[in-house]
């Protein structure tokens, strides 16, 4: 099971707006974004009353996989325009 985790193949798509990791195209981004949650909320759970190592704890939580984000996402990480948006119209309602 283990090998599955192994290949070189992109767990995610690129976001065609803005910078960072669109949605899962593979089984393992989708298993990793429930880990990840988990761990989040696990991680808030155990230390509900001690708010302050709660907040440093939840913020290392979702800081600690983004280096595999951006490593499984096709293209990596750039920031990106979709070609198919359409130029704003002027203030007088003329295009550019």
């Amino acid at each position: 099971m283990l090998h599955l985790f192994m290949d070189q193949r992109p767990w995610f798509r690129a976001k065609s707006h803005g910078y960072g990791s669109g949605l899962p195209i593979a089984w393992q981004g989708w298993a990793l974004i429930a880990m990840h949650v988990a761990l989040i909320a696990g991680i808030s759970m155990m230390l509900r009353d001690k708010s302050v190592m709660m907040t440093i704890a939840v913020v290392a939580a979702g800081l600690a996989p983004l280096p595999i984000y951006r490593a499984r996402t096709e293209g990596g990480w750039r920031w990106t325009m979709d070609a198919r948006v359409e130029e704003k119209p002027t203030r007088k309602g003329r295009r550019k």
